[in-house]
This record gives structure tokens, C-alpha cells and sequence, in this order.
């Protein structure tokens, strides 16, 4: 284990610096000088893929095969790699995405450009099934009915590992973890099995290191991000929020918190409306290493920004694991144009009207969707009926978008061509038209037998590259 501070086994910092792809990249600073000054043992983990970035990661790596991992990870790693191979830190990240080796390879630059010497970095493999997937039994398709495999061009298949994986890379003393496609949660679960030495079948600790991967997994949502309505819940400095730090024990329990001097606010409120987020079943929310059962938990304020949560309870982990596939999903094209001023709503309303008839008389192969944003555009269904059935008169500046979705650039260009067309050849006073065509990939997620998966794990190290 890389830890050389206080080795006890009665608490580990569990800290967090992103929550998605595009989170603040500085946003890792304050927590690990926290867990610098705290003198504990301490990890540190970057949250940094979803199922939409991962089929960009996809893309990218199609392109440039060097290329695939997350696109800021290196903004968030060169401000602390040093810091925490310094102070025995490990970083963990699934800033892997789709290509955790070239993530590797990248960040052993960083710590040449810096410096660093023996760096030591554990690459997660083995939730790329596509080599195998014609031989997988799928099942429990999110769609009702499965895609047809061998008609789609397949252009990832990945199956989300869990904790236990986490552990295993740990095990190998690095100071960096990369993997791809594991659960958010498996990031915090993972260091603490091993630095407990939980074991396979420990439901109830295992579903207590579940609880801090989910409080933690979306970085600010916890202290007071996502959790931010002035006048109902205000929110101090979220100009400067803190992101979270969990305080961990041997027994499950754990108090959130966060950087001292940060903005931002760690509470009861907060944690509950974080511990509820994206759960389909609070009684038993699956993961590939347990299942959590939440309603027994309590959650606790015991000072200011400290928030203690006990009481989770864990029943036998799935037999199946989640795979996400990820497949061509021919083109989007997006163009938007605004009206403002008296009379604005009747004046985009007849540019939406004109572009959806010209483009119906082109005859084109796609489908297409117009919004009048600053309307109703967020809530209105892909047919337009709230918008045919409020008055918008009273709106002063809105912005007509037009999506289209066809199977090739050419379709959908010739498309968003007509919204251009309004210019001149439209109502009065359009302006601010933008126009952008990109490739898109599609997934689709199903349930595969755990026996399927074959995690590898690998040790980096500077020579290896």
C-alpha cells in the first residue's frame, strides 16, 4: 500500500474533484491540500464518464487511437499529480474512457514534463467485450425490444465493472488507477475494501461503501451544486464550492464534508437529495458488487458542514452485470436562429412554420424537430403540443432550433440549409443563425452474464512506455 502517513485502519479520506466530463478542473485543489494537512490516509478520485461521453470517447478514438481517454483530464491531474505522489495519495479516475492505456501513457508525460520519477500506474482492462460479444447470452434490454446485432455497425461494447476490480488495481501499489467503464460508485467502494480488507460477501459494508461512491460520485451535487434554488435552498459561494470529502470508517459509518475556507454547503438537505438521485429502487439499487437497501439509512448533521450517514444494508450482489453498446448512429444536424423585439413570438413562429414546409417539400429522408426556445421548448414533446396550445405573446426574444436526424452528412446539411435560407427569404428581423452537423453514436444497454467478464489488470510504469 503507498500510503506512508498514519497507517491506521479506522478511517480513510475518501476525497472527490470531478463529478462528470467537463467539471471544473481546479475543482481538485482544495481537496487534496485537505487531505494533505488532514494526515490520514487518503485517496482521491475523478468521476469523469457517463454512457454519453464514453460514445464520444468512442468516436474519438476511432479517430486518433493515441486518443479516447477524457478530454480534461490532464487539466485536472497536473495541478496535484506531484502533491499526491508526494504525500502518498492515490488518484483514481475513469478518466480511462475508452482508452485507459493511452490515459496511461499520458499522464507518465505529465509526470516527465514535472518531474515526477517511478510513477506507477494500474490500468483496469477487460470491460471492452467487443472481441466477444456475438458470444455473450444478452439479456433485459433497456428497449423492449433488443437490436439486431449483426445488422448494426458495433462500435463499442462495455460492461461496467465494479469495486472489487478498483480494489485489485490498488493492490498493485500504484499511484495512479485508470480504469474505463466501472460504476461511478466503485471509485470509493474500491479503495475502501482494500484498505479494510472488506470481504466479497460483507453485504453491509460493501453497501456503506456503495452509499459514499453515490453521495460522492457527482462532485459539487452534494455540497450544494445541483442542490443551489435561490429563495428556497440558498447556496454561500458557489462561485468557490467546495467538492466533497468522506470521511470513512471501518464499520461503514462516514461523515461528508468538505474543504474548509470553500464555498458551498454540506447538509442534511443536501445529502438526502443527493442519496435519492438517479435510484430506481431504494431498497435495492444494484451494483456489480451488492445490493443497496437504503431505507435504513440516517442521515445526521453533527456540525457545520459535517453530515454523518449510517445504516446502510446490503443483500447478495447481482449475477449479471450491465454492458452498454455503442453503435453508428448516423448524423444530427442542429441550426438556430433568434427573433426579438415587439411582436417576436408571431415573427418565430412563422419561421418555424416556413422552414418545417420546405424542408417537408425537399422530400429528404430524416426526421426532424423545431423548438422555439425561451417558450416552451424543454417540456414540449417532439409533436409540438404545448406550443400549439399556449400563447406565446408575450415573449420578447426566442431562438428557433431545428434538429435533424438522418443517415448521412449530406441529408442533414441540406437540411439545416434552409433554416440559413431565413436570412433574407424569412420573416423580419432573424439574426445569429449558427448551424453545426456532427456524427452521432448511438448505445443501447442490456444485462450479460457476470461469468462473461474477464478483468485484467496492469502495472505502468515509465519504462513500459
Amino acid at each position: 500500500m503507498i500510503y506512508h502517513r498514519d497507517m491506521t485502519k479506522e478511517s480513510l479520506l475518501v476525497g472527490n474533484g470531478a463529478g462528470f466530463s467537463t467539471d471544473y478542473t481546479d475543482a481538485g485543489i482544495a481537496v487534496v491540500d485537505a487531505l494533505v494537512r488532514s494526515g490520514k490516509p487518503a485517496v482521491m478520485f475523478y468521476e469523469m464518464l457517463a454512457e454519453r461521453t464514453l460514445a464520444i470517447a468512442q468516436r474519438e478514438r476511432i479517430a486518433d487511437p493515441e486518443g479516447g481517454y477524457a478530454p480534461h483530464m490532464v487539466d485536472a491531474l497536473e495541478p496535484v499529480l506531484g502533491t499526491c505522489v508526494a504525500n502518498g495519495i492515490p488518484i483514481l479516475g475513469n478518466f480511462g474512457s475508452a482508452n485507459p492505456m493511452g490515459a496511461a501513457r499520458r499522464i507518465h508525460r505529465i509526470a516527465r514534463e514535472q518531474g515526477i520519477r517511478g510513477l506507477r500506474i494500474a490500468v483496469v482492462e477487460g470491460d471492452d467485450l467487443r472481441d466477444r460479444l456475438q458470444r455473450i447470452q444478452m439479456s433485459a434490454w433497456e428497449e423492449e425490444a433488443a437490436p439486431d446485432l449483426e445488422t448494426l455497425k458495433i462500435i463499442s461494447a462495455n460492461v461496467y465493472l465494479g469495486g472489487r476490480e478498483v480494489a485489485k488495481a490498488l493492490a498493485l501499489d500504484p499511484h495512479v488507477v485508470v480504469t474505463g467503464r466501472v460504476t461511478d460508485s466503485a471509485l470509493a467502494l474500491g479503495p475502501l475494501i482494500h484498505h479494510f480488507d472488506w470481504a466479497e460477501d460483507d453485504w453491509d459494508r460493501l453497501a456503506a461503501g456503495t452509499v459514499v461512491g453515490h453521495l460522492l460520485e457527482c462532485g459539487a451535487q452534494v455540497t450544494g451544486g445541483y442542490f443551489a434554488d435561490p429563495g428556497w435552498k440558498d447556496v454561500p459561494g458557489l462561485d468557490r464550492v467546495g467538492y466533497p470529502i468522506a470521511e470513512c470508517h471501518a464499520d461503514g459509518s462516514i461523515v461528508v464534508t468538505k474543504p474548509d475556507g470553500t464555498g458551498g454547503l454540506v447538509s442534511r438537505r443536501t445529502v438526502i437529495e443527493q442519496l435519492l438521485y438517479e435510484i430506481h429502487d431504494p431498497a435495492a439499487y444494484l451494483t456489480p458488487d451488492v445490493a443497496l437497501d437504503m431505507t435504513e439509512i440516517e442521515v445526521e448533521e453533527v456540525g457545520p458542514d459535517r453530515v454523518r450517514v449510517t445504516g446502510a444494508k446490503g443483500h447478495r450482489r447481482p449475477a449479471t452485470l450491465k454492458t452498454t453498446i455503442c453503435f453508428d448512429g448516423g448524423w444530427l444536424g442542429e441550426a438556430e436562429i433568434s427573433y426579438a423585439g415587439p411582436n417576436a413570438f408571431a415573427r418565430a413562429k412563422l419561421a418555424k412554420e416556413t422552414v418545417e414546409k420546405r424542408i417537408a417539400a425537399l422530400g429528404l429522408d430524416c426526421r426532424l424537430r423545431t423548438d422555439l426556445m425561451g417558450f416552451v421548448s424543454v417540456h414540449d414533446g417532439d409533436g409540438g403540443g404545448l406550443a400549439a396550445t399556449r400563447d406565446g405573446s408575450a415573449c420578447r426574444d426566442l431562438r428557433l432550433r431545428l434538429a435533424v436526424d438522418a443517415a448521412d452528412e449530406r441529408t442533414v446539411e441540406r437540411a439545416t440549409r434552409e433554416l440559413e435560407g431565413l436570412y433574407c427569404a424569412g420573416p423580419a428581423g432573424g439574426g445569429g443563425v449558427r448551424r453545426r452537423h456532427s456524427w452521432r453514436v448511438r448505445t443501447a444497454s442490456c444485462l450479460i452474464p457476470r461469468e462473461s467478464v474477464d478483468p485484467k489488470f496492469r502495472l505502468v510504469t515509465a519504462d513500459d512506455v
